[in-house]
């Protein structure tokens, strides 16, 4: 009994990865597009003082500007916004499986083979250069450096 549920607890896992409930509200909550996309007129066009348009003109260009972006960018998205889902959905995939399936066991087998060069290695350099380094330490054990300031 124990074991069923369980299963269908891992079941009903696995499901809500797929089909969880999305934020309407929040489209970006981890901020990746933070810094990025937000441009406002004001980031756009600018007027010195000095140098001001008439404000009918200012305030058509205001609203043309952020209502024109507005709608392109929905146009955009609603035309575009589907295809290059499946576009970087495609890819993500793609790059997924290369590293599941490619990437991974070969960086592990990498790993298992550089083991044994490693000990032999290892052990090359404890025979000849251990021995080499003790001897030499021995050697310059008694070097004395003084400094002494003359006048």
């Amino acid at each position: 009994m124990a074991e069923e549920h369980t299963e269908l607890e891992e079941r009903i896992i696995i499901k809500d990865q797929h089909t969880k409930e999305i934020d309407l509200v929040n489209r970006d909550p981890k901020h990746i597009n933070e810094d990025v996309v937000k441009v406002d007129f004001e980031d756009v066009i600018a007027e010195p003082v000095g140098t001001y348009s008439f404000d009918g003109v200012w305030k058509a260009s205001y609203t043309t500007f952020t209502v024109s972006k507005y709608w392109c960018y929905r146009l955009l998205s609603a035309i575009l916004g589907i295809p290059l889902a499946v576009v970087w959905g495609f890819l993500f995939a793609l790059i997924s499986f290369c590293h599941i399936w490619a990437v991974v066991p070969c960086i592990k087998s990498y790993l298992i083979e550089i083991q044994c060069v490693s000990r032999i290695y290892s052990l090359c350099i404890h025979t000849f250069c251990d021995p080499f380094f003790e001897a030499l330490s021995k050697i310059c054990s008694n070097v004395r450096v003084a400094l002494r300031k003359e006048v």
